[in-house]
């Protein structure tokens, strides 16, 4: 088995927030970036809160499994293993905080202490909706007292956060064969995604066959095998796109295609502009 991948949304996703206490962004445009199905990964020395305000999510917390629609939250702190699928129309709010803010919550107040957790909302808690919109509006805006307007609002969002992990919801019954062969996948796009492997060589690789790797994944991941291994493929197109000065037809090659103006239409169909779109209108958002 491959070490779980640790993900610093910082140093991978927004290179703004790489030294930062707090960094936020809608789930859409993570989703957008990572792909709709997040393989199994972890974040050393952050705790991450997934507030998804509409549509459902399969989340996975260690080897528990849970199935529910917005509203709802997932919360996992550091180094805790997790996966999540969400579907195409969901969205919300991600939250992803430095661990010695929350700490600081929990020693003044020991009650809080949560592992990881997923809770179903009420009618009742709909004011978080309103705290992660203020949050949005700060992290965007430019205003005097900006840094203790961020700190303040983290702090409120994760102590009402923390008060609702006692109410986590129950985890579902899964087949650990089945969890087994989906992370063994994801390891394996992670390792050989650049080599191109055809789908008989990663079902081989795991010791099962591709009708039967393909019904694990629509059955966890409510995706067919081959997406989940574009999407892994468009996830680095996409950062190599803004975060290196390399061109569409240097990147094309670092990504192991052989033709430029089929990398081209490859990236056209699943992003729905060219490289050099996603380029520019990115790099007008940061």
């Amino acid at each position: 088995m491959q070490p779980i991948p640790n993900i610093n949304i910082g140093q991978v996703y927004d290179q703004r927030y790489s030294d930062a206490e707090v960094h936020y962004d809608k789930l859409g445009n993570l989703a957008g970036f990572f792909g709709r199905n997040m393989p199994v990964h972890r974040h050393d020395r952050f705790f991450q809160v997934h507030y998804v305000k509409s549509g459902a999510v399969r989340v996975y917390l260690d080897d528990r499994q849970y199935v529910e629609s917005g509203p709802m939250f997932f919360l996992t702190p550091p180094t805790v293993p997790h996966a999540f699928v969400t579907e195409a129309d969901a969205d919300g709010h991600v939250l992803t905080v430095r661990q010695q803010l929350v700490w600081a919550l929990i020693d003044a107040d020991p009650s809080l202490a949560s592992g990881a957790a997923c809770v179903a909302l009420t009618a009742g808690d709909q004011g978080l909706d309103a705290l992660f919109e203020d949050l949005n509006d700060e992290i965007n805006a430019q205003r005097p007292g900006r840094a203790a307007a961020l700190d303040s609002l983290t702090r409120l969002i994760m102590l009402r956060l923390l008060r609702l992990c006692a109410h986590s919801l129950p985890s579902r019954p899964t087949r650990h064969e089945d969890l087994r062969i989906f992370h063994r996948f994801n390891e394996l796009i992670e390792a050989h995604y650049l080599e191109h492997w055809p789908l008989a060589r990663y079902a081989e690789g795991i010791g099962v066959t591709e009708a039967r790797l393909n019904e694990v994944c629509r059955r966890l991941a409510d995706l067919p095998s081959k997406r989940l291994i574009l999407e892994r493929v468009m996830q680095e197109a996409k950062r190599l796109l803004l975060f290196t000065g390399s061109s569409a037809n240097e990147i094309c090659y670092q990504l192991g295609f052989k033709d430029p103006a089929y990398f081209s239409r490859f990236f056209l169909r699943y992003a729905q502009v060219t490289p050099g779109e996603y380029r520019l209108r990115q790099s007008g958002l940061r």
